[in-house]
């Protein structure tokens, strides 16, 4: 099948290639935000094919000596995840959504375009022209959301915004509820970066790490759920109990020390991880966001809450984009 695009009743683009779904929204001068989305229609069309082209090397576990990958796509999901490789295992596939969200949004960094956002299943690159902030709901826990709230509107736990002086164009959101496996018990982990191919990877490794020992949670051959998957039999989790309120702070400790190692890094602006009603923020450090390498030629968690009504969401947005807590 073709690529597809249709106009949403409110003005965005939804722009679907097989498993490439993708919405878009601009704000700016009208002929700028037309062009712009033309240009990236054309784009889109051919990363679908551009991707399948590489899919054996995108699937293998990154190793230093790997050759050069052919398409730009390609290289910014291996340079996203390149400074894991030592760490843990992982494949260039941790960065697709944010990498191919990141080549949209090239399209929109043009004069008239005050500001983009490209959403490839909750994945979001954004450009912000001088003067212009965007602001971004957090929605934290997937297992609540029912046709009801589809129907009748959506209602995030919490928002936070990005201004453009900040390093932040990316965000990405991974816990083991979403589309993508993790091996981790966090509902969601939302990481902002310099990028969304570097939120993307960033995101899936802090989601692996929010975890903790109990024999109640069932794990999966990752191969045993989907045929094509890069993970191979790595166990994946597929589903959490409820946890003691102990268990659920040790799980988030391990995750937001896992956290701020990469914020010390250079690899994340702030984070937010969420699990079973629980909240752990790492607000922005001194550091600046760095730039990607390059490709080849326990005790109580801080910002953890209770959950009662409103609790999440006052902590949510705990989250600090530019140097003061959002009210």
């Amino acid at each position: 099948m073709s690529a597809q695009r249709r106009q949403l009743s409110d003005g965005r683009w939804h722009f679907q290639h097989g498993p490439i779904d993708v919405v878009i929204g601009a704000d700016g001068r009208d002929d700028a935000v037309r062009a712009s989305h033309e240009a990236a229609w054309q784009r889109f069309c051919g990363v679908l094919e551009e991707l399948v082209a590489e899919l054996p090397r995108l699937r293998a576990p990154i190793r230093p000596d790997d050759g050069p990958l052919r398409g730009p796509i390609a290289r910014r999901m291996w340079t996203a995840c390149a400074p894991y490789h030592r760490a843990c295992f992982i494949t260039p596939m941790a960065a697709v959504a944010g990498a191919v969200a990141q080549e949209l949004v090239a399209y929109y960094e043009r004069d008239g375009v005050d500001r983009a956002w490209i959403n490839n299943g909750g994945d979001i690159a954004l450009h912000l022209a001088p003067g212009h902030t965007l602001r971004i709901g957090i929605y934290a826990d997937l297992a609540r959301l029912d046709a009801r709230e589809v129907l009748h509107g959506i209602r995030s736990d919490g928002c936070f915004e990005v201004a453009h002086p900040t390093a932040v164009r990316g965000v990405a959101t991974s816990g083991w509820r979403g589309r993508s496996f993790s091996l981790g018990i966090a509902d969601s982990v939302t990481v902002l970066a310099a990028t969304a191919a570097q939120a993307d990877a960033a995101a899936t490794i802090v989601a692996n790490a929010v975890d903790v020992d109990d024999p109640r949670i069932v794990r999966r051959p990752a191969c045993e759920r989907k045929d094509d998957t890069d993970l191979g039999a790595i166990p994946v989790t597929v589903d959490v109990p409820r946890l003691e309120p102990g268990a659920v702070r040790r799980a988030l400790d391990a995750g937001l020390r896992r956290a701020r190692e990469l914020q010390h890094e250079g690899l994340v602006h702030s984070c937010a991880l969420v699990c079973q009603g629980l909240v752990a923020v790492a607000a922005p450090v001194a550091a600046p966001v760095a730039a990607p390498v390059a490709a080849p030629g326990a005790g109580p968690v801080e910002g953890s809450v209770a959950h009662p009504p409103g609790a999440r969401r006052a902590a949510a947005r705990r989250l600090e984009v530019h140097g003061a807590a959002l009210p």
